[in-house]
């Protein structure tokens, strides 16, 4: 379940994943029992603290722009990560010299703003991918998601060789979301802390991570930026 708290200016997301639990009475068929079961928190009585504290963890402000992203659909949420099933998309990238570093970012920012072999203008969208197969290696790339509506073959070529498009195939990512500028110490230690929790909870996750940058770090307070850790599971079941 997600839903909007419009009370608040920022109008946040809550976002709930569990199990609904109905009592029917065999005498009537209608339904006399309703019990929902989080997988945020454990204690999941009538009025419970824990919960009341999930909600309201969820109500801190992180500023989106209000542009197009990757779908994906929520398949579960924990009390400390999401996961998530993305649907495929393509990416314009380049090599880049850190997962907390733009270098690269302008490259293939002017891929999308007309340096292309046709000089078309693609919409600008989020995040800002940073990829590493390594966590620990300088050998990272740099991508910009390109609109769903464009079909990969009808893309303009890159103008440089150090730019490429590529389709990435989607599937099924755990995600952990964090705010304050994310330096390669921070990316590094949240890293470590959703792989830490897969294995705990019997998840079995691939080498390396993305770090997705929601914002422009010079026009976005530190403690409302949104970025994101991401690892692709290797398999995923709800049962």
């Amino acid at each position: 379940m997600v839903m909007k708290f419009m009370l608040l200016p920022w109008k946040p997301e809550l976002i709930f994943t569990g199990t609904s639990v109905m009592g029917i009475n065999p005498e009537t068929g209608k339904f006399c029992s309703h019990l929902d079961f989080w997988d945020s928190i454990k204690n999941n009585e009538y009025f419970s603290l824990e919960g009341l504290w999930d909600v309201f963890k969820q109500l801190r402000i992180y500023k989106t722009p209000d542009l197009e992203t990757p779908k994906y659909q929520i398949l579960k949420r924990t009390g400390g990560y999401e996961i998530r099933k993305y649907a495929p998309f393509i990416v314009v990238e380049t090599r880049g010299n850190k997962l907390s570093g733009s270098t690269g970012f302008n490259d293939v920012a002017g891929y999308i703003f007309g340096k292309n072999s046709t000089m078309e203008k693609i919409p600008m969208t989020t995040p800002v991918f940073t990829e590493a197969n390594d966590v620990e290696s300088s050998e990272v790339s740099i991508q910009i998601v390109i609109p769903l509506e464009k079909e990969f073959s009808s893309l303009p070529d890159p103008n440089e060789e150090k730019i490429n498009l590529r389709k990435v195939e989607g599937g099924i990512a755990a995600v952990l979301k964090f705010s304050g500028k994310p330096t390669d110490e921070i990316v590094r230690e949240k890293e470590r802390v959703l792989r830490s929790s897969l294995i705990k909870d019997g998840i079995k996750p691939t080498m390396g991570c993305l770090l997705a940058r929601y914002n422009d770090p010079g026009r976005t307070w530190s403690f409302t930026m949104r970025n994101e850790v991401l690892i692709w599971l290797e398999e995923f079941s709800l049962e």
